[in-house]
């Protein structure tokens, strides 16, 4: 495996970002600008319908970034972003959108889209970890976690249980429906945002994922509104979260 292809850089406030590809796949890389040679990695994983550089994704890793020292990359998931959609993607987009138009549940056709591009996405990720690991500035032993809400949390639940360097994930806002079984099989800490009054996510089902995870030490924030209206100091809670646990991992290997 060979390192990041990089394609453009920017730097501003302290933060470097670098847009890449690894085989093909588009991310981009937001690093501290001056720091320690070595510093933890976070993956996130962008909501349906956006891209890597989506604000929120913006946002969160320059909180993370300023706020644990942390490497923050994102890669657009299938039919996003820079990546081109199939007959497929357009198929289910169609559906979800009649749907929506008929009043009708938007669960059960996000639910299978989004399970479709977990299948895709999945390796995709494992195979950009592998290529990041290759850089000096953040190595094959540093830590490394996982931030994803909505369909972050669709394609990261199937990443964390199988990717073993993942050692710590912020999830929320999603379905239980293909999630659960898959979500008993990961033991690492998990901080999981959920919307009290969520249009589209009944707070049972929110709550049946978050219990279906098997990690000893997990916290649920539940919060009041709608689905598009997670608090903005979620990401701090997420920054905090991540870390404590790098800070915890850095010195039980000191």
């Amino acid at each position: 495996m060979h390192p990041p292809r990089f394609t453009a850089e920017s730097s501003s406030h302290g933060i470097v970002e670098r847009d890449f590809t690894v085989d093909g796949i588009p991310g981009v890389l937001w690093s501290p600008a001056a720091g320690a040679d070595r510093a933890p990695l976070v993956l996130m994983g962008h909501g349906g319908g956006t891209h890597k550089k989506a604000p929120a994704m913006t946002g969160r890793a320059q909180r993370l970034v300023t706020g644990c020292g942390c490497h923050v990359a994102v890669i657009d998931a299938p039919g996003h972003g820079d990546r081109p959609r199939t007959a497929h993607d357009e198929r289910e987009i169609a559906a979800l959108y009649r749907a929506r138009a008929a009043g009708e549940p938007e669960g059960p056709i996000v639910v299978r889209y989004n399970a479709h591009l977990a299948d895709i996405a999945v390796p995709e990720w494992r195979t950009t970890l592998d290529a990041l690991q290759e850089l000096p500035e953040i190595g094959a032993d540093g830590p490394v976690g996982y931030f994803g809400i909505n369909m972050g949390t669709a394609i990261g639940v199937p990443l964390v249980a199988v990717e073993p360097r993942i050692t710590a994930a912020v999830f929320g806002q999603h379905w239980p429906d293909a999630l659960a079984e898959t979500a008993r099989r990961i033991t690492v800490p998990i901080e999981f945002d959920l919307q009290w009054d969520d249009e589209h996510i009944p707070r049972e089902a929110g709550l049946a994922l978050f219990d279906a995870f098997a990690s000893r030490e997990k916290s649920l924030h539940a919060n009041a509104g709608k689905h598009k209206e997670l608090p903005r100091f979620e990401a701090d809670s997420a920054v905090r979260f991540f870390a404590r646990h790098f800070d915890r991992m850095t010195t039980s290997r000191a």
